[in-house]
């Protein structure tokens, strides 16, 4: 029971995160129907600049985590404005492919700044533990899962609230009309990937806190994206709800099938629930099904 207590808990946490990434590709998605197959890249980047305020320029946690929010606002107002914007209304498989470059680009840079593969940054929550039940949880897990509800309400209030939100989601339901409105559409694609830049710099300081900084980062991106197929490509709230469920998943399979399969195959589980839900709901728990005349 205590194992159980401790795989729910760790699961739910790590999928909280999941989530949270997720959101920023869903952000994406909705507004100009771009799929950001660099979202990993950006949390590992992020992770190594947030390592490089707090250990090697060793400034304050209140002065470098501005910086990283800065920083990613600006990473994303660039790959917007420099390599995107110049393809807009051309194929969307030429899109998707720019990111996959830059995704890639990112990564050279991360090897050429940083080149040692893993590192820690400095633990930012208390050290003492908390006793759930019988579990012995470390407050990394409850901070992670406070602070992406804090995001979860912020974002949900400034899209429902904040004229630029509604711009935002009126812009994923039609384009032509904002235009119409005089709301410059490519302002609100620069937005949208500013805001996706940030949630993934978010996700990556709270995943690094409990796991350190590695390359397997990227496939952090990756395991968001399987949160994305479950939930569907243009929910909000399917992301919210398939995070945790992605983690749940990944967290008990590898706790009780590792010691019958082998040591990495919790690592896999997000991606064959990719395939699963293809297969049974391609448009996920959530996403427009959309019914396409040929």
């Amino acid at each position: 029971m205590t194992e159980l207590l401790q795989y729910t808990i760790t699961g739910l946490s790590v999928g909280m995160v999941y989530a949270l990434i997720a959101l920023g590709f869903a952000l994406i998605w909705k507004s100009s129907s771009v799929a950001n197959l660099a979202l990993g890249q950006i949390v590992l980047i992020s992770s190594w600049f947030t390592y490089a305020m707090l250990v090697q320029a060793q400034f304050p946690l209140w002065l470098s985590f501005p910086l990283v929010i800065l920083f990613a606002l600006g990473l994303g107002w660039t790959i917007e404005r420099l390599a995107l914007r110049p393809l807009i209304a051309q194929p969307i498989l030429a899109l998707i492919t720019v990111t996959l470059g830059i995704g890639y680009f990112i990564e050279g840079v991360v090897t050429f700044i940083w080149p040692w593969s893993v590192d820690a940054l400095p633990r930012l929550f208390p050290r003492e533990v908390i006793h759930i039940g019988t579990a012995v949880v470390s407050q990394e897990y409850v901070w992670v899962v406070g602070i992406c509800l804090v995001v979860f309400v912020l974002l949900t209030l400034f899209f429902r609230y904040h004229k630029m939100g509604v711009a935002m989601r009126a812009t994923a339901d039609d384009q032509m009309a904002v235009q119409a409105c005089g709301i410059p559409v490519t302002a609100v694609f620069s937005m949208s990937w500013m805001f996706a830049c940030v949630v993934a710099a978010i996700g990556g300081i709270l995943i690094s806190s409990i796991g350190g900084i590695t390359h397997g980062l990227v496939e952090t991106g990756l395991k968001a994206f399987s949160v994305v197929i479950l939930g569907g490509l243009d929910s909000f709230l399917g992301a919210i709800i398939a995070g945790p469920i992605i983690g749940l998943c990944e967290s008990l399979g590898g706790g009780y099938l590792t010691p019958y399969l082998w040591a990495g195959v919790k690592d896999i589980i997000p991606f064959v629930i990719i395939i699963i839900v293809m297969i049974i709901k391609p448009y996920g728990l959530f996403g427009e099904v959309r019914i396409e005349r040929i």
